[in-house]
């Protein structure tokens, strides 16, 4: 073949190329190529690599199933370079130090008009085999390989997808609903939290002002009854030889009146016998037929005077008891008072005892201020050091004053401690993590639960997962809540919409559990995807007590913003 023949075969080429892929319009951009890419490809003449700009090859080797661009980006309709790499076949020499080696584009373009527009990955397009999946339209396999001709179905897979979609927008919608109402419960759960903590602040505070107040009246309080003890607990010897001097006194004085009493009784009963005698005289000697009214009275006074009964009769045995009592103490009862008022007082002291004495007999002004002078002087020398305080050696039992004023501290002090533990819980739950909008403060501890054939499984929220037998036996601790995260995941949703689908999840993570038989304690990881009610969707354990829970709840929704509307139709299998 001549030169000449061989350009003019290369044109011819070119022409043809050209006639299946113009480029002079949105419509007529290189096949494979998506609308966000096409600024890419619009020059008439040469393509720029996109990764690697200063790669210029001229327009005419855009898909010709060879890559000459180390991105693969001038071979957006073919699968030349669906393997690209510095040892791929078909590529041509690059530089790896300066040469981006990644695919530019994430897949071949298909258009799909009449349901929604996708990417097939490189190595699906032209291998004689129809991808509807992903290219409803068939154009991912224009070379037709092998005779495969793949007719274009978007109408009716666009027509039962939007049929789908409604009803997924439907459920959307009542799952944002709820979502609306969960972030509201939430939103008066973190108004009520805070009113909680004002409330145990200001709680707190008065909790602090009590203990003080009842730690005063304690100190006040135990001065008070030291100070009592000071004064009245001079020893019981101390004590008791006052209240002697005291008593003796008062016996004394007692039996010299009784003595004296007594001389005038004698004396009064020898002037009565004797007028009883004068009268009886008169009676017996006195004329009666003489005129005389004045003895005529005195004699009937004395009739009338024999003749009632006698009142008061001195007997003798009463006058025996007289004499018993009459006598000094020592010989009529025993009690010696020298003993009682010698007695040794060993915690106060001589002094402190004639002191004391003294106080006893001043008069009660005097006796008021001389025992607060004496009871301070000593309180003070206590409080110092100087004198040893020995107030409790005779007694280990406090006084009842004491008692209650101690018990109402130690009240105020416990009020005061449950104040402060609670106030620190109710902060630190405010601080917690309850995710965006703190959406799970109104599901915490909520459960849910699944049956699953020989067990149910009980998820609550922000609590812990358990797994229990239906056939008897303690419940499995499978973890405790620790933390929310976030996990990119790739699964399938079924045809009720029930599924993780793809794209990142929030994760709420439960370890600690129970320890597993050989192997390690049990954890869960709860993902979560859009649903309208909270249910457990999926149960697997991916390794020995490593658990794994698919579960819907609304509290993770978010509007459709059409992007998982995309990846959903992108992963439905029709």
């Amino acid at each position: 073949m001549t030169v000449s023949a061989a350009l003019l075969l290369l044109s011819l080429t070119a022409v043809v190329r050209c006639a299946a892929d113009p480029r002079s319009s949105e419509s007529t951009r290189p096949r494979g190529v998506g609308p966000e890419f096409a600024k890419f490809y619009k020059s008439p003449t040469e393509f720029s690599c996109i990764s690697s700009p200063l790669h210029k090859i001229p327009i005419s080797q855009l898909n010709d199933d060879y890559c000459d661009c180390p991105d693969g980006s001038d071979e957006p309709g073919t699968s030349a370079c669906s393997h690209i790499s510095l040892l791929s076949p078909n590529t041509s020499s690059v530089n790896p130090l300066t040469d981006n080696i990644t695919l530019a584009l994430p897949g071949f373009y298909c258009k799909n008009k009449g349901h929604i527009p996708s990417y097939v990955p490189f190595n699906s397009v032209n291998d004689g085999k129809c991808d509807h999946t992903h290219c409803c339209d068939g154009s991912d396999e224009w070379q037709h390989v092998g005779g495969t001709t793949c007719p274009d179905k978007c109408k009716e897979i666009g027509k039962e997808w939007r049929k789908k979609d409604d009803v997924r927008k439907k459920a959307l919608g009542l799952a944002m609903k709820r979502k609306k109402e969960l972030v509201a419960e939430a939103a008066n759960l973190r108004h009520l939290a805070m009113s909680r903590v004002d409330e145990l602040e200001i709680k707190l505070k008065s909790a602090e002002e009590k203990l003080k107040e009842t730690e005063k009246v304690l100190e006040e309080t135990e001065k008070s009854e030291k100070s009592k003890m000071v004064r009245g607990g001079v020893g019981k010897a101390g004590r008791a030889g006052i209240l002697a001097g005291l008593a003796k006194a008062r016996i004394e004085e007692l039996r010299t009146n009784l003595v004296e009493v007594r001389k005038q009784r004698d004396a009064l009963s020898g002037q009565l016998k004797e007028l009883e005698t004068t009268l009886s005289a008169l009676k017996e000697e006195y004329n009666p037929n003489f005129n005389d009214e004045g003895a005529k009275r005195a004699v009937r006074a004395w009739e009338d005077y024999a003749a009632r009964d006698k009142q008061g009769v001195w007997e003798a045995a009463k006058d025996r008891d007289l004499d018993e009592i009459s006598k000094p103490d020592d010989e009529s009862n025993g009690i010696n008072w020298v003993e009682w008022e010698s007695g040794d007082d060993s915690t106060t002291g001589e002094a402190e005892s004639i002191l004391y004495g003294l106080s006893a007999y001043a008069p009660p002004s005097l006796r008021v201020w001389l025992d607060s002078k004496i009871t301070s002087f000593r309180t003070l020398l206590i409080e110092s050091g100087i004198l040893a305080d020995n107030s409790g050696s005779s007694s280990s039992v406090e006084s009842p004053a004491v008692t209650t004023a101690r018990s109402k501290r130690d009240s105020a002090k416990t009020s005061l401690t449950n104040t402060q533990s609670d106030l620190n819980n109710a902060k630190s739950d405010l601080e917690r993590d309850y995710g965006a909008d703190d959406v799970f403060r109104a599901l915490k501890d909520k459960c849910i639960t699944k049956d699953s054939g020989e067990y149910i499984y009980e998820l609550c929220f922000l609590g812990s997962t358990k797994q229990k037998p239906k056939k008897g036996g303690g419940d499995t601790n499978m973890g405790n809540f620790v933390s929310i995260a976030s996990e990119y995941v790739d699964s399938d949703v079924d045809a009720e919409g029930k599924g993780l689908g793809v794209g990142e999840r929030v994760v709420l993570k439960y370890e600690n559990g129970q320890h597993c038989w050989n192997g390690p304690t049990r954890s869960t990881v709860v993902l979560l995807a859009c649903s309208a009610q909270e249910e457990i969707w999926r149960i697997s354990e991916s390794e020995k007590c490593v658990y794994r829970m698919e579960v819907g709840t609304a509290a993770v929704c978010e509007p459709d913003d059409g992007k998982e509307t995309k990846r959903t139709a992108e992963k439905d299998e029709l």
